[in-house]
């Protein structure tokens, strides 16, 4: 299966020195029936870039808590056994469409590719970092500054691009 985990350049960083992706369990993002349902569409393709976009969400989120973090967000793609993948029940009976817990630790040498902001999409992730509580709170206005930053498509980057991306490149 494939699964999207939402990280920052430091967990990204911290996943090439280590050559893993977290301790298990973690959250990632996948195409799941809740993610069906909320996005309406049969197109595996869509559906893929829905759960993409559902890890960037969430990267963002990881954003806000770490301020020290470059404002960019990063979503690594990987491919997982499906038995390693389980909806999250520590969220309760609805967690967010396409949200799943990935159990045990993932070898980094599974992961399919990398998505990152571009240098040019700092502002608005900055400012949609800064203005998620205000949205997560009903505000419109910063809910609009939130969205804001999805009008920027994460860039694609080979996993052989990783090191260069962590500031780790020859």
């Amino acid at each position: 299966m494939r699964v999207y985990v939402p990280l920052t350049l430091p967990g990204l960083a911290e996943a090439y020195r280590t050559g893993e992706l977290g301790a298990g369990p973690f959250v990632a993002y996948a195409v799941t029936p809740g993610l069906r349902e909320w996005y309406v569409s049969d197109d595996t393709e869509e559906l893929e870039y829905a759960a993409l976009g559902r890890a960037a969400l969430a990267s963002l989120r990881l954003l806000a808590a770490e301020p020290e973090a470059p404002r960019r967000r990063v979503v690594i793609a990987v491919d997982v056994a499906d038995r390693a993948v389980s909806a999250d029940p520590g969220r309760g009976p609805d967690p967010a469409p396409g949200e799943v817990r990935v159990a045990g630790v993932v070898p980094l040498g599974k992961a399919a590719s990398v998505h990152v902001d571009a240098a040019d999409a700092q502002a608005d992730v900055t400012a949609a970092a800064e203005a998620l509580p205000a949205a997560d709170g009903g505000d419109d206005a910063a809910q609009s500054v939130v969205d804001g930053a999805e009008d920027h498509e994460l860039l694609w980057f080979a996993t052989q691009e990783i090191a260069n991306l962590v500031g780790h490149g020859d």
